[in-house]
């Protein structure tokens, strides 16, 4: 299947040839909760395309949900309130209904938002001035903002907008999008490697590795594409560089914490154990990958796909050889996680992975410890995402089952646009029945065990 000339279709994660399918998974096999069935509990719903979901620190009343239109919507107590806490719509590059990688992409809260009320979110707006090269307009503006909380603790203040960071994007897809907080108390932020197909269109630059033209995944001097960057917001003006990221002190951009990355739409760091960060990022046709990512790491893309030797000129196929190892010396990092794309000659399903969250909670028995991620749908027509589990094993290859919901055994029955986790661990799906940003049918889900069939959740 190929991108359409006018929509992408494909969800934060375009690519010539779509849609996956997680190798090895067991169809109607999945993992079990001490032979008690889980299933989804509907939290709140009339959202356009929720794509995430945010807990408040010290907060156990409120979630806030990011509705990708430009609002940010709270739970509170278990109600959607009426008012959204912050709406930046009108802000926002006029978005494509049908389908769009672009809006309101993510949220993170300071860890002492109790006491100075600040958060940030990472929006696209209309498009600047100029291009990135002659003929070429840019296609939007990527911008990291600073707000505070209003005296009304359920409304922001808008009028507190802090710019921290701006990128001309060249493309309209790959803008990553995620914002978190790291245990180390510095901001992390994904950035996609600018849009298009196989990292090589006007606005990806040439790299190191002459095999395939571009681009931005391995670039670290020319722009911020393609990376997960770490800032300090509690120093700088804007912000400050963390002393031991990477390259602060010889060539390379000093905000980048990991590189080689396509489009790390979602990530998350582990609420336990040794508070991994773990980022789903995806592929350009043949597989699709979730990595743990390390400072410093080099992910590989474009140079692979993958644990395969990527071939820019005809993404179908791929090159006989590629290097192990980076212009520095890094190694290529290869993903824990690898799924098969649809077009795959393995065969696959579904259009991409969406990164999840590694479950701390009390709620299922069994599944502390164990990563739970998704992939969007199976098609462009239907709302037919599926959920799977992996247990967190370090390096290597993590083996993965499909999570086989009690009311939608074979799927969930929804486009699934995000994750989010609550402060107590316990994971939640934020979905809707539409390709694009349109219509009033989003939901979020909480994962829940169902005791058994007569009690209900």
């Amino acid at each position: 299947m190929r991108v359409n000339s006018t929509i992408v279709c494909r969800f934060f994660a375009a690519s010539a040839l779509l849609a996956l399918m997680l190798t090895g998974c067991k169809k109607n096999d999945g993992p079990h909760n001490n032979n008690k069935e889980v299933d989804i509990k509907l939290i709140a719903d009339n959202f356009v395309s929720p794509i995430g979901l945010v807990a408040v620190p010290n907060d156990t009343n409120r979630l806030f949900v990011i509705d990708q239109v430009g609002k940010i919507w709270i739970i509170k107590n278990g109600e959607k309130l009426s008012v959204p806490f912050m709406d930046v719509s009108s802000k926002l590059v006029a978005l494509t209904p049908a389908y769009d990688e672009r809006g309101l992409l993510g949220m993170a809260f300071h860890p002492d938002y109790k006491n100075n009320g600040r958060f940030f979110v990472y929006y696209q707006l209309p498009p600047r001035a100029g291009g990135p090269q002659a003929g070429v307009n840019w296609d939007n503006l990527s911008r990291i903002s600073e707000f505070k909380v209003s005296a009304n603790g359920d409304l922001a203040d808008m009028n507190s907008e802090k710019i921290l960071l701006e990128m001309d994007d060249p493309q309209s897809n790959h803008n990553g999008g995620t914002l978190a907080f790291g245990p180390d108390g510095y901001l992390y932020i994904s950035i996609g490697d600018g849009g298009a197909a196989d990292d090589v269109a006007p606005g990806h630059v040439t790299d190191w590795y002459a095999a395939n033209a571009g681009g931005n995944g391995q670039d670290i001097d020319s722009n911020l594409f393609g990376n997960i960057l770490r800032i300090d917001v509690n120093s700088g003006n804007p912000y400050g560089i963390p002393a031991d990221n990477p390259f602060v002190g010889k060539p390379g951009k000093d905000e980048i914490y990991a590189y080689g990355f396509r489009n790390p739409f979602r990530y998350s760091f582990d609420m336990g154990g040794t508070h991994m960060l773990l980022a789903g990022d995806a592929g350009q046709g043949l597989w699709e990958e979730v990595s743990v990512v390390i400072k410093g790491g080099n992910y590989g893309w474009n140079v692979k796909e993958g644990r395969h030797c990527f071939n820019a000129a005809v993404d179908s196929l791929l090159l006989a050889s590629c290097p192990s190892v980076d212009n520095l010396g890094n190694p290529l990092i290869d993903p824990v996680i690898e799924v098969n794309n649809a077009a795959n000659p393995a065969g696959g399903r579904a259009t991409t992975i969406i990164g999840g969250n590694v479950y701390r909670g009390k709620e299922i028995k069994g599944w502390d410890g164990k990563y739970i991620f998704g992939t969007f749908s199976q098609g462009f027509t239907v709302g037919d995402g599926e959920l799977f589990m992996s247990q967190t094993s370090g390096a290597g290859v993590w083996s993965y089952d499909e999570i086989n919901l009690k009311s939608h055994p074979n799927d969930i029955g929804y486009f699934l646009r995000g994750f989010g986790q609550d402060n107590e661990g316990e994971v939640y799906l934020t979905v809707s029945s539409m390709l694009g940003p349109s219509g009033n049918t989003g939901k979020v889900f909480k994962l829940v065990t169902v005791k058994n069939k007569d009690d209900g959740y």
